[in-house]
């Protein structure tokens, strides 16, 4: 077999997003996020500035949540501009995304205009939901249409993985392959591609799914609060389910997608269900669009939600919750008897549940010749673009493919389906499912076929299984109950992974690391540690730590924070590099960990955060003694200036929103590498650990002349305390724990400008750490937050 040609390079140094919507702005905000300087054009402002109507969504995104930019500051890197005055802005784009509201005429009207202003080179996409990109295509010269494709975000772009790559016609296979290189490295996409047909694949089945779950609402005569503790969590897909996704959506553009659906799908078998039910369209009309109304099918009443009762015409407290009989069967671990209880209970929930996968698997098979190249796509758009665990037809495929197959065609001859078409032939040719060892199934090629070859993806070490899919899980060099080391292929790279519930910290991981990098210094180059899922580590074991302290054990609590401390120190001092490679969170001792490496990699969503304030104590892993290194680094002469910064990120037990937020709360250092695509981190960790070692990696050594600030500077930190306890923000149990942490980060009881060594600041942050945890107070948080998951105020 020959290896795939590697692709002509798309260079993406600038990009234009025209049109400054909701869409439009928040993917201007991830490409700058990226590093691509972005111009965000839209219509001339009748009043003010001309690029007023740009210059307000960009202001917008500083006030959206979830936060469209990984830094605040990124914002100030967005262009403003309109069509009057900026066309020149074009000629120097690389990549033009079109991102207007949903009318053909509209956006064929905006091609002609601009076409003129760009570059031969410019690649140029439409972000539609659903409008034929092929037609679109025709507005734009014959010499620009093979560098034209579709580009379909999911809502909001930061956060959700897919984006539907549509090929036209004529778009030039290198412009595609680029294309899917720079969304999937650049912006840390999953691509898939999508056939040219009316809202592509992840709107065509997940809006199917919608409206198939309305009219069962309807038929089960089900409330809206019911319906979504059934297909919430309990099935594996978000904890907003059906009707609180809708509110969040907004009413009016759920409708106006199944508008779309009815307008240009008028042959599809399942045409009649593609009408807003009475209870959607009434909602609208009195101007109930959802979240942004603040009423919807949900509306908050006080600090209670309340849920819309169609038989009262009015709300009522929300109970959400699913009957005895249906919690029970959802509770069955094997899909195959959960499918068959559900289909033969008599519960009403159960027989909803079962109509709504029944009429998903029916229309995900009648329709998957046409919309999709494989049963993976459609599986992949549907997880990454609507946020479901499993997709249609890895659910179906789990649950047992011919006994479900078998119920379905039961179904459709009873006259109980959606619809009265048949199942494919494929379906019911003997076949166990559409994943399996050859790839995945392609009902239009009538094959198997295997993951794109694409270079990109050699970069994905474990990329995202599809059901059944197997991953080398690499060779074990030693492993103990904490711990896994272990290498994958032959470039001397060690891994450490933890074998805890949540990656926690506790005595055999501590033990585990540092025999782990005893064992790398002898047999390996480098070592990445990096976790098989997220997250990175959620910090110290709270329980065990509990339990020595309830029962009066502070020598052995003592024993425990000094051998933190020594595996911190023991990642730091390290003969060969270590790398962190972190995505999800990294809190407390996982946050040390990172910040003792020789280097941290990590994924844009990684929340970092030393959070120990939080539990009535400090970090005591080295954290405070690494800042206070760092602080002394940045500025020998008054290390304080460095330091009021992370005094607040401590002392407020701050959690970063991203990994570059991360680097301004300095938590993680400006040499560190953030990488927007999780799926390529251990990819990227294990070349910065090669690079390292392959440079000549000698650990730093250890500092013995630190210039402190003192106990003038505990003293200024304390008079801002003082500030926040005379206004009720700050308990006094939070002052005392912000004091000692002031007192660990500027060096104790010492003049200004006094020179410590490393272990004096290790000392003093066990000393404060031991002395918070013998107090009631603090011992109380811990339980509370180990009880209720949440932080306690005494």
């Amino acid at each position: 077999m020959t290896a795939p040609s590697t692709p002509k390079a798309l260079r993406i140094r600038k990009a234009a997003v025209l049109g400054a919507g909701v869409m439009g702005a928040q993917i201007a905000a991830h490409l700058s996020n990226a590093g691509v300087e972005t111009v965000l054009f839209d219509l001339p402002a009748k009043d003010g500035p001309k690029s007023g109507i740009a210059l307000k969504a960009i202001a917008n995104l500083q006030k959206l949540s979830p936060a469209p930019l990984a830094d605040k500051n990124v914002a100030a890197t967005i262009i403003p501009a309109n069509y009057d005055e900026h066309l020149d802005h074009l000629k120097d784009v690389d990549l033009v995304i079109e991102a207007i509201a949903e009318r053909m005429d509209w956006k064929l009207d905006l091609y002609k205009k601009i076409a003129s202003h760009l570059s031969p080179t410019a690649v140029i996409a439409s972000n539609t939901s659903g409008l034929s990109i092929n037609q679109l295509a025709e507005a734009l010269p014959e010499e620009m249409r093979h560098r034209f494709s579709g580009v379909h975000f999911f809502n909001p772009p930061r956060y959700m993985h897919l984006v539907e790559l549509i090929p036209t016609r004529l778009t030039d296979k290198n412009v595609l392959e680029g294309l899917e290189a720079f969304l999937t490295t650049a912006l840390g996409k999953g691509v898939v591609y999508a056939k040219d047909t009316p809202n592509f694949i992840g709107n065509r089945i997940g809006v199917f799914s919608m409206l198939a779950t309305m009219h069962h609402t309807q038929q089960f005569g089900l409330g809206f609060d019911t319906v979504d503790a059934l297909t919430g969590p309990a099935v594996g897909r978000p904890k907003s389910a059906t009707y609180r996704t809708a509110d969040v959506v907004g009413l009016d553009t759920m409708a106006h997608v199944i508008k779309t659906m009815a307008d240009t799908l008028a042959d599809d078998p399942w045409h009649e269900y593609f009408k807003a039910p009475v209870w959607l369209s009434a909602l609208i009309e009195k101007g109930a669009l959802g979240q942004k109304t603040g009423a919807g099918f949900y509306r908050k009443a006080g600090k209670d939600i309340v849920v819309l009762d169609v038989a009262k015409q009015d709300y009522r407290p929300s109970e959400q919750k699913a009957s005895d009989e249906v919690a029970a069967i959802l509770a069955i671990k094997d899909p195959a008897e959960k499918f068959g209880k559900l289909r033969a209970s008599n519960d009403p929930q159960a027989q909803f549940l079962w109509a709504t996968f029944r009429d998903l698997f029916h229309y995900s098979a009648y329709h998957l010749a046409d919309i999709a190249d494989t049963a993976r796509d459609v599986d992949f758009a549907i997880r990454w673009g609507y946020g479901w665990k499993l997709g249609p037809f890895e659910t179906w495929q789990a649950a047992g493919w011919q006994q479900v197959a078998g119920w379905i065609a039961e179904d459709i001859a009873a006259g109980k389906a959606m619809s009265k078409a048949p199942l494919p032939a494929w379906v019911t040719d003997g076949r166990n499912g559409v994943h399996g060892k050859n790839g995945s199934y392609s009902a239009s090629a009538n094959t198997d076929k295997p993951r794109s070859q694409h270079p990109v993806y050699q970069r994905q070490l474990f990329p995202d299984p599809i059901l059944g899919e197997k991953f080398d899980q690499g060779t074990t060099v030693w492993e103990n109950d904490g711990v896994r080391l272990w290498t994958l292929g032959d470039d001397g790279v060690g891994i450490i992974s933890f074998k805890t519930k949540m990656n926690t910290v506790n005595d055999h991981v501590l033990d585990g690391v540092q025999q782990a990098i005893d064992v790398a210094e002898q047999q390996l180059k480098a070592v990445v540690i990096w976790q098989t899922g997220e997250p990175f580590s959620a910090g110290a074991d709270l329980k065990g730590a509990l339990g020595l302290l309830q029962a009066g054990k502070f020598d052995d609590f003592e024993k425990m924070v000094a051998n933190f401390q020594a595996t911190s120190m023991r990642i730091k001092h390290s003969l060969v590099p270590v790398v962190s490679a972190v995505r999800g969170l990294a809190l407390g001792g996982g946050c040390e960990f990172q910040m003792h490496s020789a280097r941290t990699v990590a994924a844009l969503e990684s929340y970092i955060g030393l959070v120990e304030a939080g539990v009535g104590l400090l970090p005591a892993g080295g954290g405070l003694h690494e800042l206070a290194i760092r602080a002394a680094k940045a500025n020998p002469e008054d290390p304080f200036e460095a330091l009021k910064k992370v005094f607040e990120t401590v002392a407020m037990a701050k959690v970063s929103g991203s990994a570059m937020e991360a680097k301004q709360l300095g938590l993680l250092r400006d040499s560190d590498i953030v990488v927007f695509n999780a799926y390529e981190l251990l990819y990227v960790a294990k070349k910065v650990a090669l690079s390292l070692a392959e440079s000549g990696w000698r650990p730093p050594m250890m500092a013995r002349n630190i210039p402190v600030a003192g106990d003038v500077g505990t003293a200024t930190f304390q008079a801002s305390l003082a500030n926040l306890a005379e206004g009720y923000f700050a308990s006094p149990h939070d002052v005392a724990i912000a004091t000692r942490i002031a007192d660990t980060l500027c060096g104790g009881k010492i003049e200004r400008g006094s020179q410590v060594d490393e272990e004096w600041l290790l000392q003093l942050e066990r000393k404060h750490f031991v002395e918070l945890a013998k107090t009631e107070k603090t011992q109380a948080r811990i339980a509370h937050t180990m009880t209720t998951g949440k932080p306690l105020r005494n």
